[in-house]
């Protein structure tokens, strides 16, 4: 049996859920992973009771990622000890000393700028499972809806990386074809409100990511 080689598919991330239906239909449309908001100045951020009915309403092989900005570490410990979080992204300032701390698989976000080394930041991080990249804002830790410059990802490292920053159904192709990143991450473009998902926006971003996939394999 020939199996047709190469061909790579897109991880899709869904980040920011605080209910239990749009996470569970995320994954059925196909999303691997659901993003879980432990941030309280944010407006998706989730209470453990939340948190856990939401991981409750998944199908299997669905990844929990829990996301944290600079938490104390008994705060993390807490939530690790009551939600089933599969891996962590920490999205603050997190040393590489506190990533590992928790024995579990993490990945780091970094706010891109001009002057950002990201191959330095992966350096810093030599146990990383992944490095998310997102759209730096002088006051908002992510989930801005804004997008960043793309040509600041080296080109050896673009398969290595998790995009997020203002990717929606309608950009999220010009991504995939300008980055070729191993993941796409994506909250408010596909959200009736902050927090709440829509189910066309979700259907229709995931249907581009695999589009694209399918033509990238046949080109």
């Amino acid at each position: 049996m020939k199996i047709p080689y190469p061909f790579r598919r897109t991880r899709v991330k869904i980040c920011g859920f605080t209910r239990p239906d749009d996470a569970a239909l995320a994954v059925r449309l196909g999303a691997d992973a659901i993003g879980l908001v432990f941030y309280p100045p944010s407006p998706r951020n989730l209470d453990v009771e939340t948190a856990r009915k939401i991981v409750a309403a998944l199908p299997p092989f669905a990844t929990v990622v829990g996301l944290f900005v600079d938490e104390d570490e008994s705060v993390v410990r807490r939530i690790l000890e009551q939600v089933r979080i599969d891996l962590i992204q920490f999205h603050g300032e997190e040393s590489p000393d506190y990533c590992r701390r928790f024995g579990k698989p993490y990945i780091k976000a970094v706010r891109m700028r001009s002057e950002t080394d990201l191959a330095r930041v992966v350096d810093a991080y030599p146990d990383a499972a992944g490095f998310l990249l997102d759209a730096w804002h002088p006051e908002a830790k992510g989930g801005t809806g804004h997008p960043f410059d793309w040509d600041l990802i080296p080109k050896e490292l673009r398969q290595s990386v998790i995009l997020a920053g203002g990717l929606t159904p309608r950009n999220v192709e010009d991504a995939l074809r300008a980055v070729r990143p191993y993941a796409v991450d994506v909250s408010s473009g596909v959200e009736a409100d902050k927090g709440i998902k829509d189910a066309e926006k979700m259907a229709a971003f995931l249907e581009q990511v695999h589009a694209y996939d399918r033509r990238a394999h046949i080109d």
